[in-house]
């Protein structure tokens, strides 16, 4: 059985890129969400293996990331992140560590970078 992963980033087009690559890379895409609270929602229900987080992910909260992965963590200490970032984000990805993410990927960033964060969080 493939791993269930839940894509949540603001921007349609990197949704599209991230569910490409890891479709071809065999994993089953268990939802999207495109802001904060469609991203604790989607988890909640659909109790993804991974998911993969903007650390903005919505323009109208601050730090909408940040905040989906907090609310996701107090349901489910043990849920797996990958924060996705761009790189001026820097102080953004210190406070996502202290709320405990497994890992991260730059944006701009390459099929590899992506599948190598994803298989090393799910033991892969």
């Amino acid at each position: 059985m493939s791993k269930r992963i839940l894509i949540a980033d603001d921007a349609l087009v990197m949704r599209m890129m991230l569910r490409d690559i890891l479709e071809a890379a065999g994993y089953e895409i268990a939802g999207e969400a495109g802001d904060k609270q469609e991203t604790v929602d989607q988890y909640n229900k659909l109790k993804p293996d991974l998911a993969l987080v903007d650390i903005v992910l919505d323009s109208n909260i601050l730090y909408g990331g940040i905040r989906a992965i907090e609310e996701i963590k107090k349901s489910d200490p043990d849920a797996r992140i990958i924060i996705i970032s761009a790189v001026n984000q820097k102080k953004l990805l210190e406070e996502a560590r202290k709320i405990g993410i497994n890992s991260y990927i730059s944006k701009p960033f390459e099929e590899e970078e992506v599948l190598s964060a994803v298989k090393n969080i799910l033991g892969e």
